[in-house]
C-alpha cells in the first residue's frame, strides 16, 4: 500500500511539473529578447535578461492600457451581475414553489447541453439590431446570467438551513429581505466559487469579443494580444510579457477567494 501511495505521488508530481512547465517557459520568455526566443530551446533561465518587453508593450501598442481597462470593466460587471442574478434564480428554484418551477429547472438543464458557439450568430444578429456592437453592453448583457451557476446556486440553497429563513420570517422579514440580509451573506462559499469561475471565464473570453467587436478601442485584452502577431513577424517577447500581466488578475482573484473555494464546491453538490 505504501509503495502504491509513493508511486501515486510520483505520478502526480510529474504531472504537476509537466503542466507547470509551459507557464514557466512563458514567464521566462517574457524576460528574453525576441532573438533569443526565435533561436529556440527550452532554457528557463534567460541568457539576456531584460525588462524592456514589459516597458515596450505600452509603447509598441498604445491601446494596450485601454484593452486592459476594457477587460477589467467587462469582467467586473459580468461577475457582479452573475452573482446577483444567478443567486436569485437559484434561490427561487430551490425555495419558492410556483407554477412551472420544475419546467424552468429542466429548461436550465437543457441549456447546459447547448454549446455556446451555437448561440454566437443569434447573439450577433440581436446585438446588431439593437446597435450594441462595439459597446460594453454588447459584451456584458448577453453574459449576465449563466445556467451552470444557476444550477450550482440552486444546489447550494437546497442544502441551506430552512430554520434560519423561518426565524427571519418570525422577525417580520419578507422574502427579499430574508434573501439579501440572511441568506446571501451566509452563501459566501458558493459565491466565492462562482466569482472565481465567472471572472476567469469572462477575463479569458476570446471568441465572443472576436465576433462582436471590430473597433480596436473596444478590444478586450485577449483579442488585443493578436495585435502583436503580424503576417510575417510575431513578437513573442511582447506576447509573453502581455500574457503574464494578463494572468495576474485571475491569479489574484483565485488567491483571494481560495479559502472559500473547496468549501463552496463541496456545498453545492447535495441532493436534487
Amino acid at each position: 500500500m505504501k509503495r502504491l501511495s509513493g508511486l501515486l505521488y510520483i505520478v502526480l508530481i510529474g504531472y504537476t511539473l509537466l503542466t507547470f512547465l509551459p507557464f514557466l517557459w512563458a514567464l521566462s520568455a517574457s524576460f528574453k529578447p525576441l532573438a533569443e526566443i526565435a533561436a529556440g530551446g527550452l532554457n528557463l533561465i534567460p541568457k539576456q535578461f531584460t525588462l524592456s518587453n514589459y516597458q515596450q508593450i505600452f509603447t509598441q501598442e498604445p491601446l494596450f492600457g485601454r484593452w486592459l481597462l476594457n477587460s477589467t470593466i467587462v469582467a467586473i460587471l459580468v461577475t457582479l451581475f452573475n452573482l446577483l442574478f444567478n443567486s436569485m434564480a437559484g434561490y427561487a428554484l430551490a425555495r419558492i414553489r410556483f407554477p412551472g418551477n420544475q419546467f424552468w429547472f429542466f429548461l436550465i438543464l437543457a441549456v447546459l447541453m447547448v454549446p455556446g458557439q451555437i448561440t454566437l450568430l443569434p447573439k450577433f444578429l440581436i446585438l446588431k439590431s439593437l446597435g450594441w456592437l462595439n459597446t460594453y453592453q454588447g459584451l456584458v448583457v448577453p453574459t449576465i446570467v449563466n445556467a451552470t451557476f444557476i444550477f450550482m446556486m440552486r444546489q447550494f440553497f437546497i442544502n441551506f438551513p430552512k430554520e434560519l429563513e423561518e426565524a427571519a420570517a418570525l422577525d417580520g422579514l419578507n422574502r427579499f429581505e430574508t434573501f439579501f440580509q440572511i441568506v446571501l451573506p451566509l452563501a459566501k462559499p458558493a459565491l466565492a466559487a462562482q466569482t472565481i469561475f465567472v471572472f476567469m471565464g469572462s477575463w479569458n473570453e476570446f471568441l465572443m469579443p472576436l465576433v462582436m467587436l471590430s473597433d480596436p478601442d473596444m478590444f478586450t485584452l485577449p483579442l488585443g494580444l493578436n495585435a502583436f502577431k503580424g503576417q510575417y513577424v510575431s513578437y513573442w517577447n511582447y506576447i509573453m510579457a502581455a500574457s503574464m500581466l494578463f494572468t495576474l488578475p485571475a491569479l489574484a482573484i483565485y488567491a483571494f477567494f481560495n479559502r472559500y473555494f473547496i468549501q463552496g464546491v463541496t456545498f453545492t453538490g447535495g441532493k436534487s
